[in-house]
């Protein structure tokens, strides 16, 4: 027994070397080497030519493919239903349910169902994935997760059931199946192209049981899984934290506020809301509106939208949805954050109060990070696409598909269809830092084991504003 031991003790150490040789000393690290590493596969798949119903695709655009759907992006360069068959559209389909989920939290479930004793650094790697407080609920909270996301998932294939299998008959099994996964991993891929190419949901504009069944799938992954296990747990609690509460209600104030917004704005546009009818309109902003913060599904034409209105849409798709979801952006508690801070400046307080909490520095200094490194992808690439592509795309557009790009909604206003092979690739680290994290992101290639170490600094006084 002493013998077995040894020997495990020895090979946990040759794996340890071997990834300090890799460069993956840190928990974001692994992860963004795993998203990596699922993206090659699906570009390998989805070049085989049994992936696709005319020839093989080439190997950019199934990369561009492989990388939107495991980033739960949702941008083409191919329409889903036109270009890919069954085993195709399969193959998407698992990305996007790896990607949402996060593949450490799979691999990390499996481990557990197998009863493989976790050690500090797996159960470090899985707090990350999951966003867990503290390592040792990461265990309980996996299993929460997984069990949430197969809930979900299957209400939503059964609702969609009822209106898909009348339409489509026996494929409308497979349609269902796509279209609740997709719409919970907040993926915005789907099967409708045979209404026309890049269609989405427009021909079910007026189908509001459609609407409102993809709606809850699509607010059920981007809550963030924390929520929900806090959620689940309110019975016994009564009560929920500030991150709950924070998510909850600035979500509610921006389904809400982003509805307001895009009703009064296309109201009137008859290439919009303009022909339809008034609970249509309604149903159609509020579709819109949760659809945008990263969920990549619309149904009334994009490109057709106002200036102001796109504006509007571009700012939810870089909010994007709550830490800990299936979807990406800066998500909401970042921008609660920034928010709450300007509001304790403008009265007089020196640090950020919320709810009669006090914040600590680093979280508002995060924040801050990332939106600024979040707004220096966006810019950086939209003025990339705009000096790169035809006349037709406006700066608009541009900034657009940039935080479409960035916040992993997947919501085109056809900017993408017109990509250069150089665009393209900017656009896939655009969607893998968006989905990442930026801080993450930039964490993965700068971090050392010794990062955390603290330094006593004099401390330094500069004149601002």
């Amino acid at each position: 027994m002493e013998k077995i031991k040894n020997i495990r003790k020895k090979l946990r150490h040759q794996r340890s070397v071997r990834r300090r040789k890799l460069g993956l000393s840190t928990p974001t690290q692994i992860i963004c080497v795993s998203f990596i590493a699922v993206i090659a596969l699906g570009t390998l798949l989805l070049t085989l030519p049994i992936a696709s119903r005319h020839g093989r695709l080439d190997v950019l655009n199934a990369m561009f493919t492989a990388t939107s759907a495991t980033c739960v992006t949702g941008l083409v360069v191919r329409d889903t239903w036109t270009q890919f068959t069954w085993f195709g559209q399969a193959v998407v389909l698992l990305l996007i349910q790896v990607g949402g989920l996060g593949l450490v939290t799979l691999t990390s479930f499996f481990a557990l169902a197998m009863r493989r004793r976790m050690g500090f650094r797996d159960l470090r790697l899985l707090g990350e994935s999951v966003s867990a407080d503290g390592y040792d609920q990461a265990k309980s909270v996996l299993k929460i997760v997984v069990g949430l996301a197969a809930m979900f998932e299957g209400i939503g294939i059964l609702l969609l059931l009822f209106a898909f299998v009348p339409q489509f008959g026996l494929e409308g099994v497979w349609i269902s199946v796509f279209t609740a996964i997709s719409a919970f991993c907040n993926a915005g891929f789907d099967l409708f192209g045979r209404f026309g190419a890049y269609s989405s949901l427009v021909p079910y504009v007026n189908n509001y049981y459609v609407q409102a069944v993809i709606m809850f799938m699509i607010i059920s992954g981007g809550l963030g899984f924390m929520v929900w296990v806090e959620l689940c747990q309110w019975y016994q609690k009564r009560r929920l934290s500030l991150h709950a509460k924070v998510v909850l209600s600035f979500s509610v104030i921006l389904w809400l506020g982003g509805a307001l917004g895009l009703g009064l704005m296309e109201w009137n546009n008859p290439a919009t809301l303009g022909g339809l009818s008034v609970p249509g309109k309604v149903m159609a902003s509020l579709f819109q509106s949760v659809s945008t913060r990263t969920a990549g599904m619309n149904t009334v034409d994009l490109a057709s939208c106002g200036t102001l209105s796109k504006l509007l849409m571009s700012v939810l798709q870089f909010i994007g949805a709550a830490p800990g979801s299936t979807g990406g952006g800066v998500k909401v508690t970042t921008f609660a954050v920034i928010i709450l801070t300007i509001r304790s400046v403008a009265q007089g307080r020196d640090d950020c109060v919320i709810a009669d909490h006090h914040i600590e520095s680093k979280t508002v200094y995060r924040a801050l990070t990332i939106i600024v490194l979040g707004a220096v992808a966006v810019i950086g690439s939209a003025i990339v696409v705009y000096y790169n592509t035809s006349d037709a795309v406006s700066v608009v557009d541009a900034i657009f598909e940039s935080c479409s790009a960035f916040g992993t909604v997947g919501l085109s206003v056809g900017v993408t269809s017109q990509l250069n092979n150089g665009a393209k690739i900017l656009y896939m680290l655009v969607m893998f830092m968006g989905r990442v994290g930026p801080v993450a992101f930039a964490m993965s290639l700068t971090a050392k084991p010794d990062d955390n170490k603290r330094k006593i600094m004099p401390v330094g006084h500069i004149n601002v504003g």
